[in-house]
Protein backbone atom coordinates (compact mmCIF):
# COMPACT_ATOMS: atom_id res chain seq x y z
CA UNK A 1 0.00 0.00 0.00
CA UNK A 2 1.41 3.50 -0.44
CA UNK A 3 1.85 5.10 2.70
CA UNK A 4 1.58 8.48 1.20
CA UNK A 5 -2.33 8.07 0.92
CA UNK A 6 -3.81 7.30 4.18
CA UNK A 7 -6.17 9.41 5.56
CA UNK A 8 -7.17 10.05 9.37
CA UNK A 9 -10.94 7.88 9.94
CA UNK A 10 -10.97 8.09 13.49
CA UNK A 11 -9.01 8.07 16.54
CA UNK A 12 -10.06 6.01 19.75
CA UNK A 13 -8.34 6.46 23.09
CA UNK A 14 -8.75 3.56 25.58
CA UNK A 15 -7.18 3.65 29.35
CA UNK A 16 -6.12 0.53 31.38
CA UNK A 17 -4.18 -0.14 34.19
CA UNK A 18 -2.18 -2.96 34.71
CA UNK A 19 -0.21 -4.40 37.08
CA UNK A 20 3.30 -4.44 38.28
CA UNK A 21 5.36 -7.01 38.87
CA UNK A 22 7.42 -5.09 41.41
CA UNK A 23 6.54 -2.45 42.82
CA UNK A 24 7.58 1.16 42.05
CA UNK A 25 9.04 2.83 45.49
CA UNK A 26 10.28 6.26 44.33
CA UNK A 27 10.61 10.07 45.66
CA UNK A 28 7.18 10.61 43.27
CA UNK A 29 5.26 7.85 44.82
CA UNK A 30 4.14 3.82 45.32
CA UNK A 31 2.63 2.46 42.70
CA UNK A 32 1.38 -1.56 42.56
CA UNK A 33 0.02 -1.01 39.17
CA UNK A 34 0.49 1.14 36.17
CA UNK A 35 -1.87 2.99 34.08
CA UNK A 36 -1.61 3.10 30.05
CA UNK A 37 -3.62 4.90 27.32
CA UNK A 38 -4.31 2.54 24.48
CA UNK A 39 -4.53 5.03 21.10
CA UNK A 40 -5.64 3.71 17.89
CA UNK A 41 -5.70 5.96 14.53
CA UNK A 42 -7.53 4.46 11.97
CA UNK A 43 -7.29 5.27 8.21
CA UNK A 44 -9.85 5.54 5.27
CA UNK A 45 -7.33 2.65 3.76
CA UNK A 46 -7.77 0.02 6.73
CA UNK A 47 -4.50 0.95 8.00
CA UNK A 48 -4.73 1.21 12.50
CA UNK A 49 -1.67 3.13 13.61
CA UNK A 50 -1.04 2.44 17.35
CA UNK A 51 0.61 4.16 20.33
CA UNK A 52 0.30 4.07 23.89
CA UNK A 53 0.72 6.68 26.58
CA UNK A 54 2.32 6.20 30.33
CA UNK A 55 0.61 9.18 32.26
CA UNK A 56 1.50 8.01 35.69
CA UNK A 57 -1.58 8.70 37.54
CA UNK A 58 -4.65 6.94 36.73
CA UNK A 59 -6.87 10.00 37.50
CA UNK A 60 -4.68 12.01 34.47
CA UNK A 61 -6.84 9.56 32.11
CA UNK A 62 -10.21 11.76 32.55
CA UNK A 63 -7.71 14.99 30.94
CA UNK A 64 -5.61 13.45 28.48
CA UNK A 65 -8.35 11.20 27.01
CA UNK A 66 -10.49 14.53 25.80
CA UNK A 67 -7.69 15.90 24.54
CA UNK A 68 -6.88 13.47 22.26
CA UNK A 69 -10.18 12.88 21.36
CA UNK A 70 -10.41 16.85 20.53
CA UNK A 71 -6.91 16.43 17.98
CA UNK A 72 -8.35 13.08 16.67
CA UNK A 73 -11.60 15.12 15.46
CA UNK A 74 -10.14 18.24 13.91
CA UNK A 75 -7.28 15.80 11.69
CA UNK A 76 -10.49 13.36 10.30
CA UNK A 77 -10.66 13.44 6.87
CA UNK A 78 -6.63 14.77 6.76
CA UNK A 79 -3.78 12.97 5.64
CA UNK A 80 -1.50 10.70 7.91
CA UNK A 81 1.72 13.77 7.76
CA UNK A 82 2.71 13.38 11.19
CA UNK A 83 5.03 16.71 10.55
CA UNK A 84 2.36 18.86 9.41
CA UNK A 85 -0.47 17.64 12.37
CA UNK A 86 2.64 17.93 15.18
CA UNK A 87 3.16 21.73 13.43
CA UNK A 88 -0.55 22.61 13.14
CA UNK A 89 -1.24 20.96 16.63
CA UNK A 90 1.47 22.43 18.69
CA UNK A 91 0.31 25.98 16.71
CA UNK A 92 -2.98 25.59 17.83
CA UNK A 93 -1.42 25.12 21.27
CA UNK A 94 0.12 28.65 21.08
CA UNK A 95 -2.62 30.29 23.59
CA UNK A 96 -3.50 27.44 26.16
CA UNK A 97 0.65 26.80 26.09
CA UNK A 98 2.80 23.74 24.84
CA UNK A 99 3.81 21.85 28.06
CA UNK A 100 1.96 19.61 30.14
CA UNK A 101 -1.28 17.42 28.88
CA UNK A 102 -1.37 19.56 25.17
CA UNK A 103 1.76 18.08 24.24
CA UNK A 104 1.04 14.91 25.65
CA UNK A 105 -1.95 14.60 23.36
CA UNK A 106 -0.32 15.51 20.45
CA UNK A 107 2.84 12.87 21.12
CA UNK A 108 0.42 10.11 21.33
CA UNK A 109 -1.15 11.03 17.49
CA UNK A 110 1.89 11.64 16.26
CA UNK A 111 3.17 8.08 17.60
CA UNK A 112 0.12 6.32 15.83
CA UNK A 113 0.30 8.41 12.72
CA UNK A 114 3.81 7.32 12.09
CA UNK A 115 3.28 3.37 12.98
CA UNK A 116 0.38 3.65 9.84
CA UNK A 117 2.89 5.10 7.90
CA UNK A 118 5.51 2.30 8.27
CA UNK A 119 2.55 -0.70 8.57
CA UNK A 120 1.32 0.79 4.89
CA UNK A 121 4.69 0.85 3.65
CA UNK A 122 5.36 -2.64 5.06
CA UNK A 123 8.26 -2.05 6.87
CA UNK A 124 9.25 -1.76 10.63
CA UNK A 125 9.08 2.00 11.89
CA UNK A 126 13.45 1.85 12.07
CA UNK A 127 13.81 1.08 8.02
CA UNK A 128 10.72 3.49 7.28
CA UNK A 129 12.50 6.41 8.69
CA UNK A 130 15.96 5.21 7.03
CA UNK A 131 17.49 2.87 9.35
CA UNK A 132 17.51 -1.20 9.54
CA UNK A 133 16.45 -3.68 12.64
CA UNK A 134 18.42 -4.94 14.74
CA UNK A 135 19.98 -4.74 18.65
CA UNK A 136 19.60 -2.13 21.07
CA UNK A 137 21.72 -1.52 24.01
CA UNK A 138 19.45 -1.82 26.74
CA UNK A 139 19.88 -1.58 30.68
CA UNK A 140 16.81 -3.22 33.02
CA UNK A 141 14.75 -0.66 34.92
CA UNK A 142 12.45 -3.07 36.47
CA UNK A 143 13.81 -2.96 39.63
CA UNK A 144 15.79 -1.67 42.38
CA UNK A 145 13.69 1.58 43.68
CA UNK A 146 13.87 2.77 46.87
CA UNK A 147 13.96 -0.49 49.24
CA UNK A 148 16.20 -1.45 52.07
CA UNK A 149 19.64 -2.76 50.90
CA UNK A 150 19.12 -6.58 51.97
CA UNK A 151 16.17 -6.83 49.34
CA UNK A 152 18.45 -5.32 46.60
CA UNK A 153 20.75 -8.24 46.15
CA UNK A 154 18.52 -10.59 45.34
CA UNK A 155 16.35 -8.52 43.12
CA UNK A 156 19.90 -7.46 41.14
CA UNK A 157 20.67 -10.90 40.45
CA UNK A 158 17.26 -11.58 38.85
CA UNK A 159 16.99 -7.95 36.86
CA UNK A 160 20.37 -9.25 35.41
CA UNK A 161 19.18 -12.96 34.43
CA UNK A 162 15.93 -11.40 32.66
CA UNK A 163 17.81 -10.85 29.27
CA UNK A 164 21.42 -11.07 29.96
CA UNK A 165 21.80 -7.31 30.89
CA UNK A 166 25.26 -5.94 31.05
CA UNK A 167 23.63 -3.15 33.00
CA UNK A 168 20.97 -1.91 35.41
CA UNK A 169 19.37 1.29 37.20
CA UNK A 170 18.93 1.64 41.14
CA UNK A 171 17.46 4.55 42.47
CA UNK A 172 19.28 6.43 45.19
CA UNK A 173 18.50 9.46 47.71
CA UNK A 174 17.75 7.75 50.23
CA UNK A 175 17.91 9.45 54.12
CA UNK A 176 22.10 9.18 54.25
CA UNK A 177 24.51 8.64 51.94
CA UNK A 178 25.65 5.59 53.68
CA UNK A 179 22.52 4.19 52.88
CA UNK A 180 23.18 4.99 49.30
CA UNK A 181 26.17 3.58 49.48
CA UNK A 182 24.77 0.34 50.92
CA UNK A 183 22.66 -0.15 48.31
CA UNK A 184 25.42 0.53 45.48
CA UNK A 185 27.67 -1.99 47.09
CA UNK A 186 24.26 -4.69 47.53
CA UNK A 187 23.58 -4.54 43.75
CA UNK A 188 26.95 -4.51 42.68
CA UNK A 189 28.09 -7.54 44.92
CA UNK A 190 25.08 -9.53 43.01
CA UNK A 191 24.97 -8.10 39.71
CA UNK A 192 28.59 -8.39 39.75
CA UNK A 193 31.57 -5.78 39.10
CA UNK A 194 30.91 -5.43 35.63
CA UNK A 195 27.64 -4.35 36.02
CA UNK A 196 27.15 -0.79 34.52
CA UNK A 197 24.79 1.05 37.62
CA UNK A 198 22.74 3.87 36.24
CA UNK A 199 21.48 5.96 38.91
CA UNK A 200 18.15 7.75 39.59
CA UNK A 201 17.43 10.38 42.06
CA UNK A 202 14.02 11.11 40.27
CA UNK A 203 14.40 15.02 41.51
CA UNK A 204 14.32 13.96 45.28
CA UNK A 205 17.32 16.69 46.39
CA UNK A 206 17.14 20.19 46.70
CA UNK A 207 20.44 21.65 44.71
CA UNK A 208 22.74 22.06 48.61
CA UNK A 209 22.08 17.73 49.30
CA UNK A 210 22.49 17.23 45.77
CA UNK A 211 25.82 19.02 45.50
CA UNK A 212 27.21 17.20 48.86
CA UNK A 213 25.17 13.66 47.83
CA UNK A 214 27.03 13.69 44.34
CA UNK A 215 29.87 14.90 45.66
CA UNK A 216 30.37 11.82 47.90
CA UNK A 217 29.36 9.46 45.30
CA UNK A 218 31.39 10.72 42.91
CA UNK A 219 34.30 7.55 43.21
CA UNK A 220 31.69 5.04 42.48
CA UNK A 221 32.29 4.52 38.92
CA UNK A 222 28.40 5.24 38.64
CA UNK A 223 27.52 5.92 34.66
CA UNK A 224 25.63 8.93 35.41
CA UNK A 225 23.35 11.10 38.20
CA UNK A 226 19.77 11.62 36.91
CA UNK A 227 17.79 14.00 37.76
CA UNK A 228 18.97 14.75 41.41
CA UNK A 229 17.10 18.00 41.26
CA UNK A 230 13.98 19.72 40.20
CA UNK A 231 13.79 18.92 36.23
CA UNK A 232 13.84 22.59 35.28
CA UNK A 233 16.64 24.03 37.68
CA UNK A 234 18.64 24.25 34.78
CA UNK A 235 21.36 26.80 36.40
CA UNK A 236 21.43 24.25 39.15
CA UNK A 237 22.09 21.50 36.74
CA UNK A 238 25.02 23.57 34.57
CA UNK A 239 26.44 23.59 38.46
CA UNK A 240 25.92 19.83 38.63
CA UNK A 241 27.58 18.90 35.63
CA UNK A 242 30.51 21.47 35.83
CA UNK A 243 31.56 20.22 39.21
CA UNK A 244 31.16 16.26 39.15
CA UNK A 245 33.38 13.85 37.16
CA UNK A 246 30.04 11.65 36.97
CA UNK A 247 28.01 12.32 33.61
CA UNK A 248 25.11 13.96 34.76
CA UNK A 249 21.68 12.51 32.82
CA UNK A 250 18.28 15.08 32.61
CA UNK A 251 15.71 15.35 29.95
CA UNK A 252 12.95 12.89 30.37
CA UNK A 253 10.20 15.75 31.39
CA UNK A 254 11.76 18.27 28.59
CA UNK A 255 8.06 19.24 26.63
CA UNK A 256 9.20 18.91 23.20
CA UNK A 257 12.60 19.94 21.25
CA UNK A 258 13.46 23.35 21.73
CA UNK A 259 13.48 22.56 25.69
CA UNK A 260 16.16 20.23 24.93
CA UNK A 261 17.84 22.66 22.89
CA UNK A 262 17.89 25.62 26.24
CA UNK A 263 19.27 22.70 28.37
CA UNK A 264 22.01 21.64 25.69
CA UNK A 265 23.32 25.36 24.86
CA UNK A 266 23.71 25.99 28.69
CA UNK A 267 25.45 23.56 29.21
CA UNK A 268 22.82 22.09 31.94
CA UNK A 269 24.09 17.87 31.17
CA UNK A 270 26.15 15.72 30.20
CA UNK A 271 23.56 13.31 28.07
CA UNK A 272 20.33 13.54 27.59
CA UNK A 273 17.17 11.12 27.41
CA UNK A 274 13.52 12.29 26.40
CA UNK A 275 10.65 11.06 26.64
CA UNK A 276 8.02 10.19 24.18
CA UNK A 277 5.24 11.64 25.31
CA UNK A 278 7.01 15.09 26.45
CA UNK A 279 9.75 15.29 23.59
CA UNK A 280 6.54 15.14 21.25
CA UNK A 281 6.18 11.80 20.02
CA UNK A 282 8.78 10.53 16.94
CA UNK A 283 8.34 13.78 15.25
CA UNK A 284 9.63 15.94 18.51
CA UNK A 285 12.63 13.14 18.85
CA UNK A 286 13.37 13.11 15.46
CA UNK A 287 13.74 16.85 16.07
CA UNK A 288 15.24 16.57 19.31
CA UNK A 289 18.03 14.25 18.21
CA UNK A 290 18.91 16.34 15.62
CA UNK A 291 19.90 18.98 18.18
CA UNK A 292 22.02 16.27 20.22
CA UNK A 293 23.89 15.26 17.42
CA UNK A 294 25.08 18.68 16.32
CA UNK A 295 26.38 18.61 19.61
CA UNK A 296 27.65 15.24 20.32
CA UNK A 297 25.51 14.63 23.48
CA UNK A 298 24.70 10.96 23.89
CA UNK A 299 20.97 10.59 23.56
CA UNK A 300 18.96 7.61 25.35
CA UNK A 301 15.20 7.20 25.91
CA UNK A 302 13.15 7.20 28.80
CA UNK A 303 9.91 4.51 29.01
CA UNK A 304 8.18 3.73 25.77
CA UNK A 305 10.79 0.94 25.11
CA UNK A 306 9.06 -0.53 21.85
CA UNK A 307 8.51 2.50 19.58
CA UNK A 308 12.30 4.09 21.19
CA UNK A 309 14.28 1.36 20.02
CA UNK A 310 12.77 1.99 16.64
CA UNK A 311 13.92 5.94 17.00
CA UNK A 312 17.59 4.89 18.68
CA UNK A 313 18.71 2.59 15.71
CA UNK A 314 18.09 6.22 13.64
CA UNK A 315 19.62 8.58 16.06
CA UNK A 316 23.47 9.50 15.70
CA UNK A 317 24.55 9.83 19.48
CA UNK A 318 22.05 6.77 20.47
CA UNK A 319 23.35 5.53 24.17
CA UNK A 320 21.28 3.26 25.95
CA UNK A 321 17.46 2.18 25.84
CA UNK A 322 15.65 2.08 29.48
CA UNK A 323 13.91 -1.35 29.44
CA UNK A 324 10.56 -1.91 31.47
CA UNK A 325 8.08 -4.39 30.38
CA UNK A 326 5.27 -2.46 32.29
CA UNK A 327 3.35 -2.01 28.68
CA UNK A 328 3.38 -6.15 28.08
CA UNK A 329 0.51 -7.21 30.02
CA UNK A 330 -1.66 -5.53 27.12
CA UNK A 331 0.95 -6.66 23.92
CA UNK A 332 -0.01 -9.04 21.96
CA UNK A 333 3.47 -10.13 21.42
CA UNK A 334 5.58 -8.29 23.72
CA UNK A 335 9.19 -7.57 22.69
CA UNK A 336 12.54 -9.72 23.76
CA UNK A 337 15.59 -9.03 24.79
CA UNK A 338 19.06 -11.20 24.92
CA UNK A 339 21.93 -10.82 25.96
CA UNK A 340 21.27 -7.37 27.53
CA UNK A 341 20.51 -5.94 23.64
CA UNK A 342 16.71 -5.08 23.04
CA UNK A 343 15.88 -7.27 19.48
CA UNK A 344 13.46 -4.89 17.30
CA UNK A 345 11.52 -7.54 15.34
CA UNK A 346 11.20 -7.33 11.54
CA UNK A 347 7.26 -6.27 11.22
CA UNK A 348 5.56 -3.66 10.13
CA UNK A 349 5.26 -0.28 12.27
CA UNK A 350 6.70 -0.75 15.35
CA UNK A 351 5.50 -3.89 15.79
CA UNK A 352 2.91 -3.80 18.50
CA UNK A 353 -0.95 -5.34 18.43
CA UNK A 354 -3.27 -5.06 22.02
CA UNK A 355 -4.43 -8.45 23.37
CA UNK A 356 -8.14 -7.40 23.03
CA UNK A 357 -8.61 -9.82 25.95
CA UNK A 358 -6.58 -8.22 28.45
CA UNK A 359 -7.28 -4.48 27.23
CA UNK A 360 -10.92 -5.74 28.39
CA UNK A 361 -9.69 -6.97 31.64
CA UNK A 362 -7.77 -4.22 32.81
CA UNK A 363 -9.90 -1.11 31.15
CA UNK A 364 -10.83 1.21 33.84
Amino acid sequence: MNSASLTVQSVRARPVVVPLRRPIVSKVGLFHDWPLILIDLYTEEGIVGHSYLEPYLASAARVVVPLIDELGAAAKGRPVAPFDAYRRSTGSLHLLGREGVTMIAVSALDMAAWDALAQAAGVPLAVYLGGTVGPVPAYNSNGLWLTAADRLAAEAAALVAEGGFKALKLRLGRATLDEDLAAIAAVREAAGASVKLMCDFNQGLTLGDALRRCHALDDQGLEWFEEPIAYDNLPGYVQLARELETPVQLGENFYGPRLLYQAVIAGAGDCVMPDMMRIGGVSGWLRAAAITGAAGIPMSTHLYPEISAHLMRVTETAHWLEWQDWADPILREPFCVENGMLIVPDRPGQGIEWDEQAVAKYAV
